[in-house]
């Protein structure tokens, strides 16, 4: 398949579907998941602070790897991507003709309902409500126009990055605002010790978490989500990624200014979050203002790649498609695997063995997701949300055989 031709897409009922789309999406899947498992692993981690039983000069070069490389870049591709399928579902309801407001507020109440229950039994580090409450603001935003969307997207992004130069310099000033590091060793501590416990102490330690970030995930994360999400819908709006042949010339100014600042602002956030040479504050402010750059130029890279590698754009998209299921079964094997829900692994499988893991985890979901989708339309999650979204069960087995044909080239 050559570089010139268009990307083909497949059919998904009376709506179209964007190969492409579902291949960085199942990317960004595997992204998200080798940054937290880390989190998943290590009550030392969630605390912000290295796992004390792992020194080795590989266990450090993974930690370094993985903060500057992924940390931070991967949620906003995925946030990105929620922006843009939002502008999806508007077209799609649009041609059934469809009421599409109801039908999003249900998916919205389904996806928190989800996220919830996620981060109380499986992971306080969810982001599904996040892009619940993300959700509404595109609901009210959705007339406004892409020109609008990036710029309040810029606004929102600087004014974020400004509040955290501003606790830099309260901190500079004298104030206590991060912690020191032997609180966050007794946290790091009891955190360990309930985890392993019984399913009781991982819940009530995962409830207590949730009070401790709900102010991170207000101020930090539910902005710059939305940041991304505004991209999203502005690229949606334009139907930029229906035809990538006629972008090339902006995908590549896109991986040259995101590697550049991209790459030089997460060297400076790894500093901040490894060394203490930058103060964790400034850290964050710089990375706030790159990390999304580094993201397009990750996302410019991959989709001007696809059309060469068809073989890894299909062996993407099934998971990509089954994002939501497999988000959740990541949670829950992981807890399984290191909670007191399974083996109580916490704080003793290293870093690099983390990754593999993480990598062998996403290989496995992969060939799962496609042998799902051979016989289903949709995955077993996905399917739920579908039919809390219409209010009725949703098809299950495929009528049609270009819905997902098993060996045409589509990326």
């Amino acid at each position: 398949m050559t570089a010139q031709r268009t990307p083909p897409v497949h059919v998904d009922g009376p709506a179209t579907r964007i190969t492409a789309v579902d291949s960085l999406r199942g990317f960004s899947l595997l992204g998200i998941l080798v940054v937290n498992i880390a989190f998943l692993a290590s009550g030392y981690r969630m605390a912000g602070l290295a796992e004390p039983a792992f020194g080795s000069t590989l266990d450090w070069a993974v930690r370094w790897t993985v903060t500057m490389f992924l940390e931070n870049k991967f949620y906003l591709l995925f946030s990105f991507l929620f922006g843009y399928s939002f502008t999806l579902q508007i077209d799609s309801a649009a041609r059934r003709g469809l009421a599409f407001t109801p039908m999003f507020l249900r998916r919205l109440a389904g996806l928190f309902v989800l996220g919830l229950a996620h981060a109380v039994l499986l992971f306080p580090g969810d982001i599904l409500t996040t892009y619940a409450v993300a959700g509404l603001a595109l609901l009210l935003l959705r007339r406004i126009t892409p020109r609008t969307a990036v710029v309040l997207a810029i606004v929102l992004t600087c004014v974020l990055a400004a509040g955290f130069v501003l606790l830099a310099v309260l901190a500079g000033a004298g104030l206590d605002l991060a912690g020191t590091v032997s609180q966050g060793t007794a946290e790091a501590i009891k955190s360990d010790a309930s985890l392993a416990g019984s399913a009781a102490q991982i819940v009530a330690e995962h409830l207590r978490k949730l009070s401790l970030i709900v102010v991170l995930r207000v101020l930090f994360q539910g902005p710059a989500v939305l940041a991304a999400c505004l991209i999203g819908l502005a690229v949606g709006k334009l139907g930029l990624l229906r035809d990538l042949r006629a972008h090339t010339a902006a995908l590549r100014r896109l991986q040259w200014i995101g590697f550049t600042a991209g790459l030089g602002g997460a060297f400076v956030y790894t500093l901040s979050a490894w060394t203490g040479m930058v103060h964790k504050f400034a850290g964050e402010a710089v990375d706030l203002l790159t990390a999304p750059l580094l993201a397009a130029a990750y996302a410019a890279t991959f989709l001007r790649l696809l059309p060469r590698l068809p073989r890894l754009g299909r062996a993407l998209a099934a998971p990509g498609r089954m994002a939501l299921s497999n988000y959740l079964a990541q949670s829950l094997i992981c807890a399984l695997i290191f909670t007191g829900y399974g083996l109580a692994l916490v704080d003793r499988v290293s870093p690099p063995l983390e990754v593999l893991i993480a990598v062998g985890l996403f290989a496995g979901q992969a060939i799962y997701s496609h042998w799902w989708l051979r016989t289903h339309r949709y995955g077993p999650v996905e399917w739920l949300l579908r039919g809390i979204t219409y209010a009725r069960a949703p098809g299950k087995a495929i009528t049609d055989p270009a819905e997902f044909p098993p060996r045409r080239e589509r990326a």
